[in-house]
């Protein structure tokens, strides 16, 4: 037995030595790509934020008469126009007065005309030296004191005629009524509120933004506001004002920007909003998915004879969908699209070719087109 073991041993190493040779190791197949080349192309400097909605239209509608309210005529909720009748006061008290001043002014009238003509004859008579100078004067004093008397009437009646109409309670503007105040048999003094109305044909847009971003924020700057009220569009504003002051609570600059309304938005309702800061001519973009994190930072990788180079880039503003390349491209250079996040430095790969649109399909010959 022992003498068949170095028998067996050299039988082994024989077959060892005529054995299959090593694996050759195999290339790594390419890797799938599209490509696109980085464009050179105006890119807009923008500061984005969330605003909020106010209506530049918003005041309380207050009586300008105290009386008793006898008619209401809109409720909250209910679209008006410009003139349109809101609540009555009762007018009783404001016609009779507007009686008695109309009245004194016709007697005044009627006295002046009178006085009028007692001067007209005393004049006659000094000419005719039968009465003395101070008599006419007399006269005219009063003539005078009675124009006086008669301005002050035709002013007091004025007055109780415009306060007739303040008993009409009517819409300045056109609008929606938020609030309801008052109710009839409401007794009602001078300014007390009687309605909350809203117009939302003109807003007003609060926009925070951090103190940091204050330098590069101006008064006429574009603004650019999307809601999901108005889906599938913006609405173009201008920035109108800047409060001076940071707010205590969020230590956030109040920019101000107005907007017409086109009928959909709300006062109270939140926007997207982007101030254009800046405009940079030539500025290098791509699309955002052609840049891919790698432990070297933020890279693309450059498209030439079947390979992938990695290029590091610095990326700064962001515009529909693509990135602004700071550093690492010139522009014009052609680099990884889609599949650029499976490559490596030095990867090969394969180019898809776009899609061609379908050619027209052509009639056979000796037969006509349908």
């Amino acid at each position: 037995m022992r003498r068949l073991v170095p028998v067996l041993l050299a039988g082994a190493l024989s077959l060892a030595a005529c054995g299959d040779k090593p694996a050759e190791k195999k290339a790594a197949p390419a890797t799938l790509i599209t490509t696109i080349q980085a464009q050179q192309m105006p890119l807009e400097i923008i500061e984005r934020t969330l605003g909020t909605l106010e209506a530049v239209n918003d005041p309380k509608i207050g009586a300008e008469i105290a009386g008793k309210i006898v008619k209401i005529a809109v409720r909250a909720g209910e679209a008006v126009s410009k003139g349109q009748l809101l609540a009555q006061i009762d007018p009783s008290d404001a016609d009779h007065q507007a009686t008695v001043d109309t009245a004194e002014v016709a007697r005044l009238e009627a006295l002046l005309l009178q006085q009028e003509r007692v001067l007209a004859r005393q004049s006659e008579l000094v000419q005719k030296n039968f009465i003395s100078k101070n008599a006419l004067d007399e006269a005219t004093a009063q003539r005078d004191a009675l124009k006086n008397q008669l301005a002050s009437a035709q002013a007091r009646a004025g007055l109780s005629r415009n306060n007739v109409g303040k008993t009409r309670v009517v819409a300045p503007f056109s609008g929606l009524i938020e609030d309801q105040l008052v109710a009839v048999g409401d007794y009602v003094k001078l300014g007390d509120p009687l309605f909350r109305l809203v117009s939302n044909e003109r807003l007003r847009v609060h926009l925070p933004f951090p103190e940091s971003a204050a330098p590069r924020l101006k008064v006429g700057m574009p603004v650019r506001i999307a809601s999901p009220l108005a889906p599938g569009g913006s609405l173009s504003g201008v920035v109108e004002d800047i409060r001076p002051t940071v707010g205590e609570s969020n230590r956030a600059i109040d920019v101000i920007a107005g907007i017409d309304n086109p009928g959909v938005l709300k006062a109270g309702g939140s926007v997207d909003a982007a101030v254009v800061t800046g405009r940079r001519e030539g500025a290098v973009l791509v699309p955002e998915q052609a840049v891919v994190l790698r432990p070297a930072g933020k890279v693309v990788y450059l498209i030439a004879e079947g390979k992938a180079t990695q290029q590091v880039v610095e990326t700064g503003a962001k515009q529909g969908g693509k990135v602004e390349i700071v550093a690492g491209l010139k522009g014009g250079e052609t680099i990884a699209l889609d599949g650029a996040g499976f490559l490596s430095n030095g990867a090969a790969v394969n180019i898809k070719e776009q899609p061609k649109p379908a050619a027209a399909a052509q009639p056979a010959p000796g037969t006509k087109a349908p």
